[in-house]
């Protein structure tokens, strides 16, 4: 879980008179992660596709520009079926022609509809104005300008303008028609200058005649025409779709297939006669993966495991290790070619292994988080099964709640069963989890909804955790903040110790004692002291005050002595952090710093607490009696009133309760994940990943096709 499954370096040399067969096997195999050749060994170069890409190719893109005019999805598959040549040269052929007919009358018709809409949009306001279109153009001495403005300001700048002899308006609702006559041998534009700066638009007068009702009704109907052509064409194309959907989606995936097979030389080493192809295999797939190659063209290639990627360097920057057996110096295939391999058999690109997280099935929909921040790198630890043991821990104890876990349950199953996205079926699983953690925490709390009725029922009023919202119960609020600093120096822990681990894999003992060892010797031996009675005086009281909830009245018993020695493991420390990494010294208070980051989880618990008390609060009511806060369900209250509730206030401000009830929980509901959940994330990732994730990983890629569409059968 911890590590990546391991992958095994391997090629595949042989006679290009077998290549194609090669690549069949491999493809059907679907395993090999195949190595671009860099073209940088000496008598070799990359491989040229097989006859038929181009055209395969081509018609990939036909086959996707229909499906694109058509709007065809996964959901219109149908059943599997076999695609062959013939049928895909001629039932594609027809396809695309009709569809291309279909496509070029659709665009002649939106364009033509775009048209006409223009022209009635131009025409309408002239048919509010009522004036015959052939009475607003033609004159010799008058000129008329149509428009929309202020009729008061139009008229005013038309009468105080010099240059115009006459002038008549005729306005309806905001459109204006001037006729104006100008003196003679006054400008052509004396109208326009005269309505600069006048509350005034020209508009442009249609080239028709007759009432522009008429004109309108015309259009309308040749909309209306349109717009019925445009609907039968439509339809024909969504008959289309319907019967070609299911042949559209299998021959994509029969092209991209043979795309994928007839472009595969494209990564190999290729001299005249022989080919070299390498790649990535996960290590226990290698037998099956030979054998597979063996069976197809027998002794006419030949499979060799180069490498098989390590965890462990022995001292060195590397991540893999030679395996007995391998190719060393030439190796002769058919053809007469010699394939020469260098440092140990590798002939191309010296690349890191893809990484394929090995996580079992419940812990597998965290890897969606530890990929937020990016893959882990072969030769890092996996933090996805420390996230699904901390994270949903993290967020049901802040929220801890049963009616709230259920809830959350509910949704990551709706997630988890009603997407095909990878993607939310993972965030799925995380909020299902999320919620079970919820929901125990909610048990043990004894909480529903803000409210202690699980508490009366299983616990008899006296639930084994509280939250610390009510004075009774305050020495808990102070005892989870103080745990979870405890938390958090345990999850720092378990962040440094990856860190060393890889320090000594990968380099030696000397650096991870110098730059993983120091930062473990500060958190511990800082947070030692700090719970020790040595210089207590000094200290906050509720360091030793908050254990007496589990019956420890003077701490955790870490003794004087035990608190002296904690103090000089931390010089120590911080001497070897000097040592190791100078520049990293002026953080060395981190420790400090980081472990403290964790009482946000307190934090968080107790405003979320407080906020579904307040909502019950509006609604039910509550009174205060000896230190605790009891909500007034029978609206008999038995102390100090702190509100009367709305739901004992009539009927009207029962009716406004609810929905404050309703709309609270649910704004609660959110919060909760907006800061339960972001805080927990954060956590994970900036206290704990930090301290030994990069991250940076290749995706695991290997050459085939998972089909869904088609089948060989």
């Amino acid at each position: 879980m911890l590590r990546p499954e391991r992958m095994s370096k391997v090629s595949v040399t042989g006679s290009k008179a077998v290549m194609d067969d090669v690549v069949e096997a491999v493809h059907d195999r679907n395993l090999l992660h195949v190595t671009e050749y860099d073209g940088t060994w000496e008598g070799f170069e990359p491989g040229n596709p097989i006859d038929g890409a181009e055209e395969a190719s081509e018609k990939l893109v036909t086959v996707r520009s229909i499906e694109s005019i058509l709007d065809v999805d996964d959901a219109d598959a149908g059943p599997t079926r076999i695609v062959t040549d013939d049928a895909l040269e001629e039932e594609l052929g027809e396809i695309r022609e009709r569809v291309n007919d279909l496509e070029d009358r659709r665009d002649e018709i939106r364009s033509e509809l775009g048209e006409v809409e223009d022209r009635l949009s131009a025409v309408e306001p002239f048919a509010t104005l009522g004036i015959d279109l052939d009475l607003l153009a033609g004159y010799d001495t008058l000129d008329v300008v149509v428009g929309e403005g202020n009729a008061d300001e139009v008229e005013r700048a038309m009468v105080d303008a010099d240059g115009i002899e006459d002038v008549e308006l005729f306005a309806e609702d905001g459109v204006i028609a001037i006729f104006a006559r100008p003196v003679e041998g006054a400008d052509d534009d004396v109208i326009t200058d005269a309505l600069v700066g006048v509350d005034f638009t020209a508009l442009e007068v249609p080239d028709a005649e007759g009432s522009p009702e008429e004109y309108v009704s015309e259009l309308d109907h040749r909309k209306q025409q349109l717009e019925s052509k445009l609907r039968t064409v439509e339809n024909e194309l969504e008959e289309v779709r319907l019967d070609a959907a299911g042949f559209l989606l299998a021959a994509e995936e029969k092209l991209t297939i043979d795309v994928q097979k007839r472009e595969a030389p494209l990564s190999f080493a290729t001299t005249d006669n022989a080919f070299v192809a390498e790649g990535w295999i996960p290590s226990e797939e290698y037998t099956d993966f030979a054998a597979a190659i063996t069976e197809a063209v027998g002794d006419h290639a030949e499979v060799e495991e180069l490498q098989r990627a390590t965890f462990d360097a022995h001292g060195e920057e590397a991540v893999r290790e030679d395996v007995a057996g391998g190719v060393e110096g030439a190796t002769a295939v058919d053809g007469g070619d010699e394939v020469r391999a260098d440092g140990g058999g590798v002939v191309m690109n010296d690349d890191d292994p893809p990484v394929v997280q090995d996580n079992p099935g419940v812990v597998k929909p965290f890897e969606v988080l530890t990929q937020a921040v990016s893959r882990p790198k072969y030769a890092e630890f996996d933090p996805t099964v420390v996230l699904f043991l901390t994270f949903p821990a993290f967020f049901g104890f802040m929220i801890g709640d049963v009616g709230y876990g259920v809830v959350y349950t509910l949704i990551g199953y709706y997630l988890l069963t009603n997407f095909d996205s990878d993607a939310f079926r993972s965030m799925g699983g995380v909020t299902v989890f999320a919620g079970i953690f919820t929901i125990l925490f909610g048990i043990l709390y004894g909480e529903l909804f803000g409210t202690h009725q699980v508490s009366k029922l299983l616990w008899g009023g006296h639930a084994p955790l509280h939250k610390g919202l009510q004075p009774h119960y305050l020495l808990w609020a102070q005892a989870w903040l103080v745990i979870s600093v405890l938390v958090g120096v345990l999850h720092l822990n378990i962040g440094w110790l990856f860190d060393f681990v890889e320090n000594y894999q990968f380099h030696d003992v000397k650096h991870a004692v110098l730059e993983s060892g120091s930062w473990l010797l500060m958190l511990n031996g800082l947070w030692v002291w700090v719970f020790s009675e040595h210089a207590a005086n000094a200290k906050p009281a509720l360091l030793y005050d908050v254990w007496e909830i589990v019956g420890l009245e003077a701490g955790l018993g870490i003794g004087p002595t035990v608190g002296m020695v904690a103090g000089v493991l931390f010089a120590v420390g911080l001497v070897l952090l000097i040592v190791g990494e100078p520049v990293e010294a002026i953080e060395f208070l981190n420790v400090f710093v980081n472990a403290l980051s964790y009482t946000r989880i307190a934090a968080v618990l107790l405003a979320k607490a407080g906020m579904a008390f307040t909502v019950n609060l509006l609604f039910f009511g509550a009174y205060a009696a000896e230190g605790e806060y009891h909500f007034m369900y029978s609206g008999e209250p038995h102390g100090t009133v702190m509100f009367e509730g709305l739901m004992n206030m009539g009927p009207g401000m029962l009716v406004l309760g609810i929905v404050v009830l309703v709309v609270g929980h649910l704004l609660v509901l959110a919060l909760g994940v907006t800061s339960a959940g972001l805080q927990a994330v954060r956590l994970e990732y900036v206290e704990f990943f930090g301290k030994f994730y990069e991250g940076g990983g290749r995706e695991y890629e290997p050459f085939g096709y998972d089909r869904q569409y088609t089948t060989d059968d």
